[in-house]
């Protein structure tokens, strides 16, 4: 397989789980990979950049570890010039490091909160603001550019909530948002930019704790999906076949791939100029927008049925 051949790959958390098959297969596919991880625990707390440097040792000269977290001060940067000295270049932008500390919202510490928020989320910013300048100079250099690509390793979690995942939902909400403004800032420059919701057994899945008999069904059905899927459309989407898709919200699990809708008006009501009163807004709202209401269920509820692996 030699689809990404040539290209050069920032993958952020990429030494375990869904960051470690999206290097694996980029590295099976001809592309060579910066990896940034520090080895942390899931909380962040600790760390141990001995399980990088092994991992990048097992895929040979292609992979070049950067045994830091990517939430640091001057680490993406640090990426950024380690893929130009090490390759001679980058094309490729994936955010996918993420830390979990789970708290009620009326039991949620600050510090905690921010902590998720600057490693699933500031940091993806980081990185790609330190990438797009050499990728927009490609890209005029190269004329058509198709390798420019960035992925958001995003979550459902961020689309339809969960108990007391106010940081990581909070983070992957926003991770999303930013796929969308990425795609919008560097669509002159051919640079491409998707988000894509992963289902796959991580340490993340495994640390859910089941509030329902529907979610434990999920857990049990997501602990036997492999990363794989998820990291071939990952390669899938940074190929020259996807040069024209950009901006996307993308679920795989298993061999399922989804498309997720992405909020757009879906009712519409105009009051009259004189309609002051709440009555006649709750009459309105009653009438036009509750047939049409979300369903306040978690995204473990919503994908608990059986995948196909």
């Amino acid at each position: 397989m030699s689809e990404l051949s040539g290209r050069v790959a920032i993958v952020t958390g990429g030494a375990r789980g869904i960051g470690a098959a999206i290097v694996r297969d980029f590295v099976a596919r001809g592309a060579q990979v910066v990896v940034v991880d520090n080895g942390a625990s899931i909380d962040g707390r600790a760390v141990d950049p001995a399980v990088t440097t092994a991992f990048a040792e097992s895929l040979g000269t292609a992979v070049a570890p950067l045994t830091a977290s990517i939430a640091e001060t001057g680490i993406a940067e640090s990426a950024v010039t380690l893929a130009h000295e090490r390759f001679g270049r980058l094309d490729i932008v994936v955010n996918n490091a993420a830390i979990l500390r789970d708290a009620f919202v009326f039991k949620g510490d600050l510090a905690d909160y921010e902590a998720v928020l600057q490693t699933n989320l500031i940091a993806g910013f980081a990185l790609i603001r330190a990438a797009a300048p050499g990728m927009r100079d490609r890209a005029k250099a190269e004329a058509p550019y198709t390798g420019g690509r960035i992925v958001n390793i995003v979550s459902t979690a961020g689309l339809y909530g969960n108990f007391g995942q106010a940081a990581y939902a909070s983070a992957k909400a926003g991770l999303t948002a930013l796929a969308r403004i990425a795609a919008l800032d560097l669509a002159r420059a051919g640079i491409t930019s998707n988000a894509v919701a992963p289902f796959a057994a991580t340490r993340v899945t495994e640390s859910i704790v089941p509030a329902t008999d529907a979610q434990s069904e999920y857990k049990t059905h997501a602990m036997s999906v492999p990363p794989e899927p998820v990291a071939r459309f990952v390669s899938f989407l940074c190929s020259p076949r996807a040069q024209h898709i950009s901006g996307q919200l993308f679920g795989v699990r298993g061999r399922e791939m989804f498309l997720f809708s992405q909020p757009r008006p879906i009712a519409r009501v105009t009051l009259g100029p004189d309609d002051e009163d709440l009555e006649t807004v709750a009459t309105q709202v009653e009438r036009s927008f509750a047939p049409a209401f979300t369903p306040l269920e978690t995204d473990l509820d919503a994908f608990s049925s059986a995948p196909v692996v």
